[in-house]
């Protein structure tokens, strides 16, 4: 990719799908690509193996667990990231409630009953008037098909062990810009508005009417706010 890249990292069980609106649409601005975070057990690797694909300088974009990623690879390169972009994510490690939780997926993985995204946690991911949406929550399934129980493993462990990024946010200094689905369930609004709050170059902005997985359920939205956000001098 070249040096006018921009680089977007999805969430668990997501890939490519998450963002094909912005990567077809912003694709007049910048080179978009997607990182693979589906080989790695640690934000660390995951980090490392993207920036190795990556230009020395770019535009860097993350959902949910891909905003952790993108938060590491600001501690492991911050003079290469020109911009960054956090979409429906924390800056803080899990707590030991969210780790039980994982571990009980995990165990399910374990026992040979991965069955990806599920219609009963649906309701974490999309808006509550959307969950009966199959153009919306058909791609969803069918990411976490594609991805699979052995990457969910490696990518909960990811999760689960990712260190606490909020004493890293002052330092960042490049136009940064935190998004937020009103109705984001897995990480709520409050955890954007501290972001913001840390980040010398921030802009927060809310998508009414959406749940977690933003770039998805309001493609044009989460577009237009990165078009905007590519473009500010």
């Amino acid at each position: 990719m070249a040096a006018d890249s921009l680089i977007l990292l999805p969430g668990l069980l997501c890939d490519g799908r998450l963002w094909d609106h912005q990567t077809t649409y912003l694709g007049d601005l910048r080179m978009c690509g997607v990182g693979d975070l589906t080989l790695d057990d640690s934000v660390q690797a995951m980090a490392e193996r993207v920036l190795a694909a990556a230009p020395d300088r770019f535009a860097l974009a993350g959902l949910s667990m891909g905003g952790y990623v993108a938060l590491e690879i600001c501690r492991q390169a911050p003079e290469r990231v020109a911009r960054l972009a956090l979409l429906d994510t924390t800056a803080r490690p899990d707590t030991a409630a969210q780790s039980r939780r994982r571990r009980g997926l995990l165990a399910l993985a374990e026992s040979g009953r991965f069955r990806g995204v599920t219609p009963r946690l649906l309701p974490q991911l999309v808006h509550p008037d959307r969950q009966a949406e199959t153009t919306l929550t058909d791609p969803i399934m069918h990411m976490a098909e594609r991805v699979g129980a052995e990457a969910f493993r490696r990518q909960q462990t990811a999760i689960m062990n990712r260190p606490d990024s909020r004493p890293t946010l002052a330092g960042l200094d490049c136009p940064t810009l935190v998004l937020c689905g009103r109705q984001d369930a897995l990480t709520p609004l409050d955890r954007s508005e501290e972001m913001a709050a840390l980040v010398p170059r921030a802009r927060l902005a809310v998508i009414e009417e959406c749940g977690h997985l933003s770039a998805l359920e309001r493609p044009q939205a989460v577009t237009a706010l990165l078009r905007d956000w590519l473009l500010y001098r």
